[in-house]
């Protein structure tokens, strides 16, 4: 599944308040993102200009529905994606704390995605984290 340049960027810069989320963006969390944008994109050459669109994105913005109007008009599939990525980012650091775990629970609702399917994800996540 490839997404076009627009909604990839709305995405990432979702995925990239996450990682920000905890006040702390990690190498592993860009990792993470930058690898979500190579499975994604339609123009591989140009993912260092996604990410760094998504960044001033999300610098500039407070409001979480501009990222998530874009996941909600999608498919199942790829609300699950998202999600897994979200999970895999904000797992990185081996501790989900309250603001993290908040946000999510906010994210699935605002996309009309299973609380319990996100807990299998992160649960699947955490197992493989080990």
């Amino acid at each position: 599944m490839i997404l076009d340049n627009k909604n990839l960027i709305g995405i990432t810069a979702l995925l990239i308040h996450a990682a920000k989320i905890d006040e702390n963006f990690s190498e592993a969390e860009k990792k993470v993102i930058k690898n979500f944008i190579n499975v994604y994109s339609e123009d591989k050459l140009d993912n260092n200009t996604i990410f760094e669109e998504a960044k001033k994105i999300e610098t500039n913005s407070n409001q979480l529905l501009n990222y998530t109007n874009i996941i909600k008009k999608n498919s199942e599939e790829i609300k699950y994606e998202i999600i897994d990525q979200l999970w895999k980012i904000i797992i990185s650091d081996n501790n989900v704390d309250l603001y993290e775990s908040n946000l999510m629970r906010r994210i699935c609702g605002l996309i009309y995605f299973s609380d319990k399917l996100s807990g299998e994800i992160k649960l699947k996540n955490l197992n493989n984290k080990k």
